[in-house]
């Protein structure tokens, strides 16, 4: 089983990996933020206790799988958003990425520095070769993380995402382990 240790990702914030006694504050979390959420994760208007529970088993039984890891994005001291591996596929050294923030916690660089963290455990730890990102079309806030850090857009996945009774157009973005970290730009932004 794989141990990570908190990375930092911004001034007071790490993403850590999940505890079983963060069942109660990641409830409270997507209770509080139920709407800003449902918009784009399904699995948020609805959200209860016991799907934390459920959901933190999952995490664990990931690590001891060897299956990659989500973790929590905790700011000074509350957790504000979650972001991870949904799993590894080691034969082809791949996997993909997926996020989630408060809106009190939007727009201080915390998810961009959660996923920077991610991507150098994936291409410097595990030495994967590509990872993903799908954003639904009409995401902008979500689209811009991969958009910032370099992603490629590979893709248009019709009508991928069940979002609230109706199938919405997502984007796949994708990022080799050979373009990570991707050139420094200077002010006009050009590589």
């Amino acid at each position: 089983m794989e141990r990570v240790e908190p990375l930092p990702i911004a001034p007071g914030a790490v993403l850590r990996t999940f505890k079983a006694s963060d069942a109660g504050e990641l409830t409270d979390a997507i209770a509080a933020n139920r709407e800003h959420l449902a918009r784009w994760l399904p699995w948020a208007e609805s959200h209860a206790f016991g799907d934390s529970v459920e959901y933190l088993d999952r995490k664990r039984a990931q690590i001891e799988a060897n299956d990659g890891f989500e973790g929590a994005i905790v700011l000074d001291g509350r957790i504000v958003g979650a972001a991870g591996f949904h799993g590894v596929d080691w034969i082809n050294r791949s996997s993909s990425i997926g996020y989630w923030l408060a809106a009190d916690a939007v727009g201080r660089g915390l998810m961009s520095g959660a996923v920077r963290a991610l991507l150098d455990h994936a291409f410097g730890v595990w030495d994967l070769h590509r990872v993903v990102i799908e954003a639904v079309v009409d995401n902008a806030r979500s689209r811009a993380i991969p958009e910032r850090l370099g992603f490629r857009e590979e893709a248009l996945l019709r009508e991928a995402k069940l979002i609230r009774g109706a199938y919405e157009d997502a984007v796949l973005y994708a990022m080799l382990a050979s373009e990570w970290p991707p050139a420094p730009r200077d002010a006009t932004g050009s590589a």
